[in-house]
């Protein structure tokens, strides 16, 4: 039986500016509505079958947003929602989507809190430790800024599966590297924390990037974790900031082509399956 093919971090969305308000004067690519009639086709240009469909907006009207999609479209094979895991009645919330199977976690835009210690807050640790009772993973989107902090906050829920969004951003435009690799490796050395090989090619010069830029940060990324640890994600739409869904793809497919057919098929699909319960 050949093991599906998974995008495991893209976005959908219909723009609005109120909504979408991380959107700059310099991403007018993406101010405009992205939708799964847009996605199928560059998927099945890359041999792919499915994708997880990922939050872009932190309201709840998102989640409905996403699984009316899914429900549409079956090869969105999942949903990595939003609720407020500060908020009193966040298990409520957590039980209200156990009717949906295709949602599969939750996750906080971390990276754009004004306050570098949020994960830490009380009030959102007590959010997080309600997640694995109900199954549910957990995507920590982060610069590499924050990862002491996440060091410190995965040790708080070892039984916890946690995936790190784009690699936690390193920034490859100034090939900076080395505190980064030290910080990604400690993360990394806790067995129940994945990693997303996505969101590299908006990390780098958009207008100038070369294959080679990212070499280095792939390597560190599969030393830390492992082939069964990672996963590929395109971060579509936001990809085309810098590269269209094949540029960013033929960057991943080369690097991997050296690996053997069994890892390769761990890394374009079966991880992401087990990681989300697909």
């Amino acid at each position: 039986m050949k093991i599906a093919r998974i995008d495991a971090h893209q976005h959908f969305w219909h723009y609005d500016p109120a909504k979408h308000v991380w959107m700059t004067e310099q991403m007018s690519v993406l101010k405009t509505n992205y939708l799964p009639t847009n996605l199928e086709q560059l998927l099945q240009r890359c041999d792919l079958d499915g994708c997880i469909a990922v939050q872009a907006n932190q309201a709840e009207e998102e989640n409905e947003f996403l699984l009316e999609l899914a429900a549409k479209n079956h090869f969105i094979k999942g949903i990595v929602g939003w609720v407020d895991l500060r908020a009193k009645n966040a298990e409520e919330r957590l039980e209200y989507y156990q009717q949906f199977p295709k949602m599969k976690g939750f996750r906080h835009i971390i990276q754009d809190e004004a306050d570098l210690d949020f994960m830490l807050q009380p009030a959102f640790l007590r959010g997080i430790s309600k997640l694995n009772s109900f199954g549910y993973t957990y995507d920590i989107l982060i610069f590499a800024a924050h990862l002491p902090n996440t060091l410190q906050f995965i040790k708080n829920f070892p039984d916890q599966p946690f995936v790190i969004d784009h690699m936690a951003k390193p920034n490859i435009k100034m090939g900076e590297i080395d505190t980064w690799e030290k910080q990604l490796k400690k993360v990394a050395a806790h067995q129940n924390v994945h990693c997303k090989i996505s969101g590299m090619v908006t990390e780098a010069d958009w207008q100038n990037w070369q294959k080679e830029n990212f070499t280095q940060y792939l390597d560190v990324v599969v030393e830390a974790f492992g082939i069964e640890r990672i996963m590929y994600g395109s971060d579509w739409p936001v990809c085309t900031l810098a590269a269209n869904y094949e540029q960013q793809f033929g960057i991943v497919k080369d690097y991997f082509s050296q690996f053997g057919q069994s890892e390769q098929a761990q890394f374009w699909g079966k991880n992401a399956a087990t990681f989300y319960h697909l």
